[in-house]
C-alpha cells in the first residue's frame, strides 16, 4: 500500500486516515451485519473458525491423515532430493509421503525401497519394458516382479539413488505418482483387450484416459484410503474386476421397451475389497463408455469428501456405502456430473460369457488374424537379463508390446500363424513357458516375508516349491487357482483362489517358529464368484505340499462328472473335505 505519510496530506489526515486504514484491515475478513455489537465497535477478533479436513476435525484425523495436513505426499519430493544428496532413509511422516511418489521404505525386512510404477491397463512398449529391467539392473536386485495389479515393482533401491530411478521411468513415459499411499492404485484392465475375439470393446483407451485424469488433477490424491478401478471388456480372459472398489464391465444390450438404445455399455459395480470376503456390486446403471471417467471421477470425489478420516480400518469406499446405501451414494455422486444416471436392471442385458480359466497362457487367435503368447512367470519373478529376451522376442515375432495380466503373467500379441513356433521356442529358450499347466498356471503369490514386514511366511518360495511338489505327482485335467497371501492383507487375494492360503506363524513341537498358513478352499470370481471357506487353521507349510496332494487326488477319484474342484469342494462338508484329505 502507498505509504500516507509521505503524501502530502495534513497531520490530521493523516492520523484519521491511518485509523480508517487501521479499522478496514482488522474488519475486512469480518462479516458486518449480525456481528455483536460491542465487538463490532471494540475490534474485538472473532473467534477462529476449527480446522477441519473434509468434515472432519483436525484433532480427530488418524495418524496417517495428520501426515497428509502437515504436508501433502506429492510435495514431498525436495526430500526425496536432500536425503538422496546425504544418501539417507525418510523419518517420520515422510516415511508415508514418500508412498506419493511410489516409494516404500520396507524396513526392517530390507533396508532399502520398493518402488512400484503405474502401467495403465499392463500396456507396456518393450522400450519401456526394457527401461524397467535397466532400471532394476542400474539401482536394483537386477530383477522385477510382476504384480496382481497388472504392475512392475522392483526392490533393494537406495535413497541416494531415487531422484535417478523416478527421472529414469519418467524418460520411458511412465511414472510412479499415486501408486502408494492413499491413492488410486494402478488402474487394469482386461489384458487382451483390443484384439480379444470374443470381447465387447476395447477397454484400453478408457483405462488410459482415467489413469491420465488422475494423474492430472492433485485432488484427486489423499483419499481416505487406497482405492481400486477395473474395466472389463466382456472378453474371456478375466482382470479380476469384480474385485476393485470400481469394476466396470462390458455388456450388450439389446431391443427394450425402456428407450435404451441398443448396444455396448458399462454396468458399475462397486466396493470389491475380497480381503473383506466382499465382492463390488452391481449398482443398477448403465454407462456408456465415455461417461465411465466422469462418474468415476465423481464418485472419487465423493469419497474424498465423505470417506471416514478417523479410523484406517473403516475407511475403505465399502464403509461409506455401507453407512448410506447405493441409492444414496448414486444421489450425491450424480450431484457432480452434467448428465443424469440412467438406471437400467442388469438381468435386462445379454448375459456375459463365461471366462476362460487360464486364458492368459498358451496361443490363442486375435481377432485380427494373428496370435498372442501367454506366457508363465514363475511368481512374476524376472530377472533383468530375462526381461531383455522375453522383449527381444515381442520386438522380432511380435507388435513390440508386452501385456502384463493380474496374474502375474504376461502377454506378448501380434505374432503371425507362420512365426508362433520360432516365437514358443524362444520363450522356452529364454528359460520360460507359455504351455498351459493346470497346476502351476494358476500360482500366484505375494511379496512374502522375503520383502514384507507384514507376512508371516515366504510366499514366493513356498509358492513355487508346492508347484514343483504337485506337477511331479499328478496330473489334473482342469486348471486350478492357488493363491499364497503373506498376511490379512491379502494382496494376492487368497479367498478367491481354489486353494488360498494366509500366511501365519505355525510353533513345532519343538517351540521353533516355523512357516505357515491358514487355509481356504473354493474361491472364484466373475461367472464362478465365490469367497472361498476355511478348512484348516495354521499348518506348517512342510504338511502343506502332501496334504494338497491328497486333497487333489481325492477330488480326482471322488468328483462327478465335469465337476470343477471349487465344486467339489462347495459340495463338501469342512469335515468331510478333511477326512478326504487324511
Amino acid at each position: 500500500m502507498v505509504s500516507i505519510e509521505n503524501s502530502g496530506f495534513s497531520e490530521e489526515q493523516v492520523n484519521y486516515l491511518s485509523g480508517f486504514v487501521s479499522g478496514v484491515l482488522q474488519t475486512r475478513e469480518m462479516p458486518f451485519l449480525g456481528q455483536d455489537a460491542s465487538r463490532r465497535f471494540t475490534h474485538e477478533p472473532a473467534a477462529a473458525e476449527p480446522e477441519t479436513v473434509s468434515g472432519t476435525l483436525v484433532e480427530d484425523l488418524c495418524r496417517e491423515e495428520v501426515i497428509k495436513h502437515e504436508q501433502n505426499g506429492l510435495d514431498c519430493y525436495d526430500a526425496i532430493l536432500a536425503n538422496a544428496v546425504a544418501d539417507r532413509f525418510p523419518e517420520g511422516g515422510d516415511i508415508f509421503r514418500y508412498k506419493f511418489h511410489g516409494l516404500f521404505f520396507v524396513t526392517p525386512t530390507q533396508e532399502s525401497f520398493m518402488m512400484r510404477c503405474r502401467i495403465a491397463g499392463g500396456s507396456l512398449t518393450t522400450g519401456q519394458f526394457r527401461g524397467l529391467a535397466e532400471i532394476a539392473a542400474d539401482w536394483g536386485p537386477g530383477r522385477i516382479d510382476l504384480t496382481t495389479r497388472a504392475n512392475v515393482q522392483v526392490r533393494e533401491i537406495m535413497p541416494k539413488d531415487c531422484p535417478d530411478v523416478l527421472m529414469k521411468l519418467d524418460d520411458i513415459g511412465l511414472t510412479s505418482q499415486g501408486s502408494g499411499a492413499d491413492n488410486i492404485r494402478n488402474i487394469t484392465a482386461t489384458p487382451t483387450s483390443g484384439f480379444d475375439p470374443d470381447e465387447l470393446i476395447d477397454v484400453m483407451p478408457y483405462a488410459r484416459a482415467i489413469h491420465h485424469y488422475i494423474l492430472r488433477n492433485r485432488d484427486l490424491y489423499g483419499l481416505p484410503r487406497k482405492f481400486n478401478i477395473s474395466y472389463d471388456s466382456g472378453g474371456r480372459v478375466s482382470v479380476c474386476a469384480d474385485t476393485n472398489d470400481i469394476a466396470f464391465y462390458a455388456v450388450k444390450v439389446g431391443e427394450n421397451d425402456q428407450g435404451v438404445e441398443p448396444g455396448v455399455y458399462f454396468r458399475m459395480q462397486l466396493c470389491g475389497i475380497t480381503g473383506h470376503k466382499q465382492f463390488a456390486t452391481d449398482c443398477g446403471i448403465l454407462l456408456t463408455p465415455a461417461e465411465t471417467i466422469p462418474v468415476a471421477a465423481a464418485l472419487i470425489r465423493v469419497f474424498v469428501e465423505n470417506g471416514d478420516r478417523t479410523n484406517r480400518k473403516k475407511a475403505r469406499l465399502k464403509y461409506l456405502v455401507d453407512q448410506w446405501g447405493i441409492p444414496k451414494t448414486l444421489e450425491e455422486t450424480g450431484k457432480k456430473l452434467a448428465f443424469q444416471l440412467r438406471h437400467f436392471a442388469l438381468e435386462d442385458c445379454v448375459p456375459a460369457i463365461p471366462k476362460s480359466k487360464h486364458g492368459h497362457l498358451g496361443i490363442h487367435p486375435q481377432s485380427d488374424g494373428l496370435n498372442y503368447l501367454g506366457v508363465l512367470i514363475p511368481v512374476g519373478t524376472m530377472p533383468s537379463e530375462k526381461v531383455q529376451k522375453i522383449c527381444d522376442i515381442a520386438d522380432h515375432y511380435g507388435r513390440g508390446e508386452i501385456r502384463l495380466t493380474v496374474w502375474q503373467n504376461l502377454i506378448i500379441p501380434g505374432i503371425s500363424s507362420e512365426n508362433l513356433d520360432a516365437a514358443a521356442a524362444a520363450v522356452i529358450a529364454a528359460g520360460f513357458d507359455y504351455r498351459p499347466s493346470s497346476i502351476t498356471g494358476g500360482i500366484i503369490a505375494c511379496t512374502g516375508s522375503r520383502g514384507c514386514k507384514y507376512a508371516a511366511a515366504d510366499t514366493k518360495g513356498n509358492a513355487v516349491a508346492l508347484g514343483e511338489h504337485l506337477s511331479q505327482r499328478l496330473e489334473l485335467d482342469t486348471p486350478i487357482n492357488i493363491h499364497l497371501t503373506g498376511c490379512q492383507h491379502s494382496c494376492a487375494q487368497h479367498y478367491i483362489g481354489d486353494i488360498g492360503m494366509m500366511g501365519v506363524r505355525v510353533k513345532t513341537e519343538s517351540g521353533e517358529s516355523v512357516d505357515g498358513y491358514n487355509i481356504v478352499l473354493g474361491g472364484g470370481v466373475d461367472d464362478t464368484q465365490a469367497v472361498a471357506r476355511e478348512v484348516w487353521k495354521s499348518v506348517a507349510y512342510s504338511d502343506i505340499p502332501p496334504l494338497m496332494e491328497r486333497l487333489l487326488k481325492a477330488y480326482l477319484s471322488g468328483r462327478e462328472t465335469g465337476e470343477t474342484f471349487t465344486q467339489f469342494t462347495n459340495r463338501n462338508s469342512v469335515e468331510n473335505i478333511r477326512k478326504l484329505a487324511s
